[in-house]
């Protein structure tokens, strides 16, 4: 009776050895580790020795404003501290993102894509499903990016809900945070500025709104994304990095 194993001891089994004591609660890949999947969408993963965290980012992401409880989302004060987390610890060798976003708040947003592209760890992100609106700095601010076939991204202006004031300096505010997003994607990704804005100011595509919908092998051709690939290929490349 004593001998019998679940299939969660099969799972969590620490890698430096059973009777290890010395380490026996340093393994990342444990129950309490798991549990993320439920806050905050990671989880972390091995290949060999090699511990990677995966982090996903879906839904909407969240501003300094709690978006209704129906609401799919990512919380920007989970993903900040948890970037600093898995940069700081000696056992994480790299990060994979996983990102399927409609996008959200733009300073939340930038701020975590400005995290993400600072860090020394190798990091690769892929775009499954969509990676729209400032998910696209999400995705431009790993070291390597890729984006599914079938996936793909929006690229539009600053958009603002709420009272609007009729003013000129309402204008040129949402100017300079265009510019914010325009000079982050240009600095991260190998488009240039002027194919990024024209791209954000198009008119000849959607019926009631203004910019570009990029398909997979569309966003790579303008240099926007890395590579077309699919999990295998992003995992492959992040394992390559850490070597």
């Amino acid at each position: 009776m004593g001998d019998k194993k679940t299939q969660n001891d099969e799972f969590v089994k620490n890698p430096c050895g059973e009777n290890d004591e010395s380490v026996e609660n340093d393994n990342p890949v444990d129950e309490e580790h798991t549990s993320q999947i439920e806050d905050t969408g990671s989880i972390l993963a091995m290949r060999g020795d090699k511990i990677i965290h995966c982090l996903t980012i879906i839904g909407q992401i969240e501003g300094h404003y709690v978006l209704p409880q129906n609401n799919k989302s990512t919380k920007y004060e989970h993903i900040i501290p948890l970037l600093v987390s898995i940069e700081e610890d000696p056992r994480i060798s790299g990060l994979l993102i996983l990102i399927n976003t409609v996008g959200g708040d733009v300073e939340a947003g930038l701020a975590i894509a400005e995290l993400i592209s600072g860090m020394k760890k190798p990091v690769v992100s892929i775009v499954l499903g969509g990676g729209h609106s400032i998910g696209i700095p999400l995705a431009v601010s790993a070291k390597k990016s890729f984006i599914a076939k079938s996936a793909s991204m929006t690229v539009h202006p600053v958009r603002s809900t709420g009272l609007t004031i009729g003013v000129p300096q309402t204008f040129e505010y949402y100017q300079r945070m265009q510019d914010r997003i325009t000079n982050f994607v240009v600095d991260n990704s190998n488009i240039s500025k002027e194919d990024y804005t024209n791209l954000v100011m198009n008119t000849g595509e959607l019926v009631m709104d203004v910019g570009t919908i990029l398909d997979g092998q569309r966003a790579v051709d303008v240099g926007l994304i890395d590579s077309i690939g699919n999990l295998t290929d992003a995992l492959d490349c992040l394992y390559e990095m850490i070597e």
